[in-house]
């Protein structure tokens, strides 16, 4: 008699991740120059090293659930399987729940297993905050211990909270792409993994369940002071209400119908980029207004960003008024953007510079 259906079905989706983990891990390691550090910078593992994986685990089902998969497929594939959990310090005793934490890992036979502390800052808003703060923890461990990937519990149905959100702030096709399978930042572009975005959030918590899995349920889930709590047990079900079941998969599908068409304009603009410039490097009024729209805001975000905008803080409303300087001039002055960006005109040129 085979798993539980629940259990098969999260082994299944790490198992799949795994083999897509070990091909990227192979193609590295062939590509090592021996002697020497590579001209990248990049750390690459010896040939001949079994690959490092690390799941991020909070103690919520979801990521107990990934925990177990990872633990009991890894081994199968020649894979060491770690775990790293992040103590936000935001609620009393969350270094007691971060040692359990290390506990249950532990107890799966993962290896090497690490509690992380960090310090949340204020900026974005407290979810932001401690998602920079998490997220910055994790690229630090993955570095240090050398993972190959680290592997995230996101579900179906935070993929569906995600699209919802961007849809509410206006930010574009983008924000409605919702969380990619794999990303990662500059020369990590594969380093996180998300092996649960087609599976829901309950049929993990019955894997949990029927393999007697202790999971902790996080209080700010609950908490309507989080916007993304509200969403999930106001906004989500009042949909459902109204529109019938089957919500979840259509956000779902929606993220990556998005992501498909974003990933193809992102493209053309960063081809058309190079056409926009004169050659000091400066972005030409005229040919960009001769640009498509949606190109054009791409060309004019990627160098906000470039500037020293911090792309989590920028938004579409942001991007609109430097493309007003392209299509409504009318000798307005400088735009101020996050990151003490400006963007003006000046002689037919866009200048776009830290202030």
């Amino acid at each position: 008699m085979g798993p539980h259906p629940a259990v098969a079905a999260i082994r299944l989706a790490v198992r799949r991740v795994l083999h897509d983990v070990l091909t990227d891990f192979t193609d590295l390691t062939d590509l090592t120059p021996l002697p020497g550090t590579p001209a990248d910078g990049s750390p690459r593992p010896a040939a001949g090293t079994p690959p490092l994986v690390l799941v991020a685990c909070s103690g919520g089902a979801d990521s107990m659930a990934l925990a177990s998969a990872l633990a009991f497929e890894a081994p199968k594939l020649g894979i060491r399987a770690g775990g790293i959990t992040v103590d936000h310090g935001l609620q009393a005793g969350s270094d007691l729940r971060a040692a359990e934490v290390v506990t249950r890992m532990t107890a799966l036979r993962l290896d090497p297993v690490e509690s992380v502390a960090v310090r949340v800052g204020r900026d974005g808003g407290p979810e932001a905050a401690a998602r920079d703060a998490r997220y910055a923890a994790l690229d630090e461990a993955a570095d240090r211990l050398g993972a190959a990937a680290v592997l995230l519990g996101h579900t179906r149905d935070d993929q569906a909270e995600t699209v919802l959100l961007g849809l509410a702030r206006g930010s574009g096709i983008r924000s409605l792409s919702g969380m990619a399978e794999v990303s990662g930042g500059p020369g990590r572009t594969h380093r996180y993994r998300r092996p649960f975005l087609q599976i829901d959030r309950q049929t993990a918590r019955k894997a949990c369940m029927v393999q007697s899995l202790p999971v902790w349920d996080d209080p700010h889930n609950i908490d309507p002071a989080y916007t993304r709590s509200r969403l999930r047990h106001e906004g989500l079900p009042a949909l459902e209400k109204a529109l019938g079941k089957g919500v979840v998969e259509a956000l779902a599908r929606t993220a990556q119908l998005s992501r498909d068409d974003a990933d193809a304009l992102d493209a053309w603009a960063a081809d058309a980029e190079a056409g926009v410039r004169d050659e000091d490097g400066r972005l030409e009024c005229a040919k960009l207004y001769a640009l498509p729209p949606a190109v054009r805001r791409r060309v004019l975000r990627r160098a906000v960003v470039a500037a020293g905008s911090p792309a989590g803080s920028l938004f579409a409303r942001h991007i609109e008024e430097v493309d007003r300087l392209i299509t409504g001039w009318r000798g307005q002055g400088a735009i101020n953007l996050p990151g003490r960006v400006e963007a003006q005109r000046q002689g037919g040129r866009l200048v776009i510079r830290q202030g």
